[in-house]
């Protein structure tokens, strides 16, 4: 059991304090609507009243299916209030993947976008077992009409029963490596991560926040820090450059965050030239790693204003590289990932977790409050990933004489060639360069004499026809002649994850088919 004593407050203090704090602002905005703080607290304490009624025991999994909607980030809130846990589905994610995640998790509570995921919604009602409450926001045809018993239901003030030790959270990893699996936090470990972004991102005084991401991931961590600060969140439900561009003007937007191919496709659209975006102060990118070159075009064109997080679902935030880094004139900072935060603990470790020399790759090893407790019903993988009292993010990473961090790559996704341990991150990092590359994957695939082959899956930019040969001579030159691709495959697009990574589990699959190895 945690002592309250030395525990922060909750999230959801936080957020009933900062409702509380600013009533007349407007905490959310969306094209064709607005609510208030004060809104936002009544709305809350209306669907904490109607939860409470079903008589749910603490911990309770809700999963929630939405696009970006301020009422549904509010019931999640009213959940957790209520003692009950959330787990986002991820609104771009298969049938398949979110039942996996209903069934895996164990919901007995599911609440829906009615509007969006009417369809996908009354699927996964008709299919998951053991769902003992179906929610919709707006009629569906199927379940409860929240906001119609939210009517009914008459004033009622939220209040916050959960205490530091029952289940806040569980959310899935991106499955990028493998099977996904549930990272589960108790209030105690998810109290601490808005106060960790608040120090170390240098979010506006007042923000003015524009969430394009889904909330059910990264981009939702920033709503609880900007209503902290008294900001305004404004949401779009998916990723439209010209929707994205008009907003960022018409709202004056001073903070968002992207991955970055959202920032190629607004780079590459021909309203961003035409755009008044003087107001942006903060671009937050992260997910997978971004072209230098691009980035260069990207403080050129919409100013200094970028700034690369990273984290993963069981730590988040872990690192960050400020906008004072990312100057031109040095560009080697560009494949960095900054400095750890001032609420993490981090070191580069080898495979016995001692600590190796600056240069020298190794394993990120995390400690911080908000490192997940653990791995919902895995504890042999729990015991692997948290052992020695460290979280081993799987990333294998060197650190400079500065304290710098450059993440080398995935340790699933290192290639053994020829006895050479080579990781494709270093190898894309050198491929992005090229003016005529607009998005690059560099993948192990089999091969009788090397065990692995390196192998570039690239995508070229628009109208140009890079030369194969030109690109494995950049990588002979600047890595040598162990990186260089032995083949360069060019397709139209790469497969992504959900969350914007590259999905190289599903590039690899067609070159492993009948071999040993596991593609994950």
């Amino acid at each position: 059991m945690s002592n309250p004593l030395y525990a922060f407050p909750t999230s959801c203090d936080q957020t009933l304090r900062a409702l509380a704090r600013y009533p007349s602002r407007t905490a959310f905005a969306w094209p064709g609507g607005s609510l208030s703080y004060q809104s936002a607290t009544d709305l809350i304490g209306r669907m904490q009243s109607v939860f409470m009624r079903l008589g749910f025991v603490p911990g309770t999994r809700v999963a929630l299916l939405t696009a970006n909607r301020a009422d549904t980030w509010c019931a999640g809130i009213a959940a957790q209030l209520s003692r009950l846990s959330i787990t986002w589905l991820h609104p771009l994610g298969s049938l398949d993947d979110q039942l996996f995640q209903i069934e895996d998790s164990e919901a007995q509570m599911l609440v829906v976008d009615g509007m969006t995921f009417r369809d996908r919604g009354g699927e996964l009602a008709a299919k998951a077992t053991g769902l003992k409450a179906v929610f919709t926001l707006g009629s569906a045809g199927y379940g409860i009409d929240l906001l119609q018993a939210v009517e009914s239901t008459g004033s009622a003030s939220p209040r916050n029963f959960a205490n530091h030790d029952d289940i806040a959270i569980l959310n899935y990893t991106g499955g990028t490596t493998g099977k996904s699996k549930g990272a589960l936090r108790y209030h105690r470990e998810a109290s601490g991560s808005a106060n960790a972004i608040l120090a170390d991102f240098e979010i506006p005084e007042t923000p003015r926040y524009l969430t394009v991401a889904p909330i059910s991931h990264v981009a939702g961590t920033k709503v609880l820090p900007t209503l902290m600060r008294g900001g305004t969140v404004h949401m779009l439900k998916g990723f439209d450059p010209e929707a994205v561009l008009k907003t960022i003007e018409r709202e004056k937007i001073n903070f968002t965050l992207f991955v970055p191919t959202m920032i190629y496709v607004m780079l590459d659209h021909p309203l961003l030239g035409k755009s008044d975006l003087s107001s942006l102060e903060l671009l937050l990118y992260g997910a997978s790693a971004m072209s230098p070159s691009r980035l260069v075009e990207g403080i050129e064109r919409i100013g200094p204003v970028f700034s690369q997080l990273y984290g993963q679902t069981e730590c988040y935030p872990v690192s960050v590289l400020r906008k004072a880094d990312h100057d031109p004139k040095s560009p080697e900072l560009f494949t960095s990932c900054g400095f750890p935060t001032a609420a993490c603990q981090m070191k580069i470790l080898d495979n016995d977790d001692q600590e190796v020399a600056n240069g020298q790759p190794g394993e990120i090893c995390v400690r911080a409050g908000h490192v997940m407790a653990e791995y919902w019903k895995r504890p042999d993988i729990t015991a692997e990933t948290l052992k020695n009292g460290w979280l081993h993010t799987g990333d294998i990473a060197r650190k400079d004489e500065r304290g710098y961090i450059f993440i080398l790559d995935r340790k699933k996704d290192m290639i053994v060639s020829g006895g050479f341990n080579i990781f494709p991150r270093e190898i894309e990092d050198v491929l992005s360069q090229h003016e005529e590359v607009a998005m690059v994957a560099v993948i192990g695939v089999p091969h009788d004499k090397w065990g692995e082959a390196v192998t570039a899956v690239v995508v070229a930019r628009e109208g140009t026809k890079p030369d194969p040969d030109e690109l494995i001579n950049l990588v002979k030159t600047k890595k040598g002649s162990a990186h260089a691709p032995k083949q360069i495959e060019f397709v139209s697009e790469l497969p992504m994850t959900g969350v914007g990574k590259v999905d190289k589990k599903a590039l690899r699959a067609n070159f492993w088919v009948g071999r040993d190895r596991m593609v994950g």
